[in-house]
């Protein structure tokens, strides 16, 4: 597939950039595109809820209630779930939950991510441009000038561009990352991928075959 590179006025630059089939066209696999998106979700809880049960409260040690008399059943402790201040039965306990995938299946799942990305019309590149100091209202230029202010835009670039990501920080719907650092979910939670024209190459060679080593 081919695409043109837009300038950051919103004209359109002479020069034009192939996307790999093998990376934007490839069969989509959606179940991998679900457990990727799972595995990332996954790994933003921290998993640190906890209660305490009846071993852990504190009391217990005088009798609860006399043994007959009450017309209820007998509870020999206070610590139990069913008394206020008891223990919790089956309550949440510090754990983890992360999801492990291969390096294979989070490829796969990416370059199926992308594909739809390219299938849908979301791609979008760009040149290369920066500012010398942080500025909102120039980043919000580039985003009127190319005609995507409606749309939640994830801009990608070759390499850290701290002045690129605190001009966008201001901006709800626009957000800046490494082309190699986008996960599916980041990928699959946007309209546009808006993409440097330098940082395709970076993104592509992410998904370049090694010798001897299957993609």
């Amino acid at each position: 597939m081919k695409l043109n590179v837009f300038k950051i006025d919103g004209t359109e630059s002479k020069d034009s950039v192939e996307l790999r089939e093998d990376v934007f066209g490839i069969v989509p696999n959606d179940q991998l595109v679900y457990e990727d998106v799972r595995s990332y979700l996954a790994a933003q809880r921290q998993g640190t809820a906890k209660t305490k049960g009846r071993v852990e409260v504190r009391g217990g040690g005088r009798k609860a209630f006399k043994q007959k008399g009450t017309g209820g059943a007998r509870r020999g402790t206070l610590r139990s779930p069913l008394l206020k201040g008891g223990g919790t039965v089956f309550g949440p306990k510090p754990r983890t939950y992360s999801i492990r995938l291969t390096k294979k299946m989070k490829q796969i799942a990416r370059k199926s991510a992308l594909t739809y990305k390219a299938i849908e019309g979301g791609i979008m590149i760009v040149e290369d441009f920066g500012f010398e100091v942080p500025k909102t209202k120039e980043m919000m230029a580039v985003v009127e000038a190319l005609k995507l202010t409606d749309k939640k835009v994830l801009l990608l670039t070759a390499e850290n561009n701290r002045v690129l990501r605190k001009s966008a920080s201001n901006l709800p719907k626009i957000s800046t990352l490494e082309a190699f650092k986008s996960s599916t979910y980041e990928i699959m939670n946007t309209d546009v991928l808006l993409i440097q024209k330098s940082a395709l190459d970076a993104l592509q060679e992410t998904f370049a075959v090694k010798e001897g080593v299957e993609a």
